[in-house]
């Protein structure tokens, strides 16, 4: 039987297929900047290169999409963490931010704070968040333009790809075997576009992005409130409280991305550029055996009961891995169904990966950097 990529278990093919990929990770996972303070970058760099690209051919040789990036992914997710809390400690001492950090605009733009900004941004013509416009770490420019181009090339693929936080529930999810909730309601995926609406509708009633006041879970691992009073005692609580419950203990239960599927507002936006987005995970209704394992699987529950994926799929390629009768391939919209599976599968790797390099690459690096300078 012939294997069902050009690439599978052939050696030659995939180091070919994969040099490209080695070379983008040479030039963007350090942004371009081969000046290496030490020799702890150094080595950082070099274990970055041959990781992402390690994994890249691995994805090629073996056939097999979803168990390699979720390494990288989960990889990714830890690594920022550490070097993004590192960043912090070196430029103000501390991972808490307090009224002076917030008065001097110096508080790095994240992604999800896009949801919340675009109200305000088209009505008052106002930006509803303590950062710099164009200068400085993750200023807030240089994250919109990220969310942009990976809202355009990526729709919700951005979620199991680019986001440096969903690597977190992406990994616990799998930490059991088999699930402890075994059935959940796949509706609960819909209560993210309620958070989508009444986060843009409270921030921009307040002019506060209100989900980062109070209800990022990701705050307990990237910046936190200094606690000085009540309020902020309270915070830090829901803070760790929610990490703790939507990014493992959930997942860890149900084998679901309990925060992106269900909790995340930047997961529902991207879901909606999904309909525009050329790349999707089409099924071959001639080949599908209804089996439902696609269904039942799916981590995010993005999969309707008639086996084909809806609009808040994020492309990981669990359910293309997993189906017994090859019946879900990636595909590229406006081209013919007789396009190859394997053609439309390396151009949406080349597309994600490339991006989960750039933008995530240059987040491990960092953090890799900050353990070898602790260990040497």
């Amino acid at each position: 039987m012939e294997p069902r990529y050009k690439t599978t278990g052939k050696i030659g093919r995939s180091i070919a297929a994969a040099l490209p990929m080695f070379l983008i990770v040479v030039m963007f996972s350090t942004q371009g900047n081969f000046a290496f303070a030490d020799t702890a970058q150094a080595l950082a760099w070099t274990v970055n290169t041959l990781f992402f690209t390690f994994i890249f051919f691995l994805m090629l040789y073996k056939g097999r999409t979803d168990k390699y990036r979720a390494i990288a992914f989960g990889a990714s997710a830890v690594l920022f963490a550490i070097g993004f809390m590192a960043n912090l400690i070196e430029i103000r001492g501390t991972i808490n931010y307090d009224t002076g950090n917030i008065y001097n605009c110096d508080i790095p733009f994240c992604h999800i704070v896009t949801t919340m900004v675009i109200i305000p941004a088209a009505i008052k013509q106002t930006i509803i968040f303590s950062g710099s416009i164009s200068e400085g770490y993750a200023s807030i420019s240089s994250m919109l333009v990220i969310v942009i181009v990976a809202a355009v090339l990526l729709g919700r693929a951005f979620c199991s790809w680019g986001c440096f936080y969903g690597g977190w529930d992406d990994a616990t999810s799998r930490i059991k075997a088999r699930p402890v909730i075994k059935k959940i309601n796949s509706s609960f995926k819909y209560f993210s576009f309620a958070m989508l609406i009444l986060m843009a509708l409270w921030s921009a009633e307040s002019l506060m992005p209100q989900y980062c006041n109070w209800l990022c879970p990701f705050k307990a691992v990237t910046e936190g409130d200094k606690i000085v009073d009540g309020v902020s005692l309270a915070k830090n609580i829901i803070f760790y409280t929610l990490f703790i419950a939507l990014c493992f203990v959930l997942p860890i239960l149900t084998k679901k991305r309990i925060q992106c599927a269900t909790f995340c507002p930047m997961g529902a936006l991207m879901s909606l550029f999904n309909k525009i987005n050329i790349f999707e995970v089409a099924l071959d209704e001639e080949k599908c055996k209804k089996c439902n394992k696609c269904v039942s699987k799916c981590p995010l529950m993005a999969i309707n009961k008639n086996h084909k994926p809806s609009m808040t799929c994020a492309k990981c390629g669990h359910c293309i891995d997993n189906c017994p009768s090859e019946a879900l391939n990636y595909h590229i919209r406006g081209t013919s169904a007789k396009v190859s599976a394997s053609t439309a599968r390396i151009i949406f790797l080349y597309v994600a990966f490339s991006f989960m390099v750039i933008f995530l690459g240059s987040c491990a690096y960092g953090g890799l950097t900050t353990i070898f300078r602790l260990i040497f």
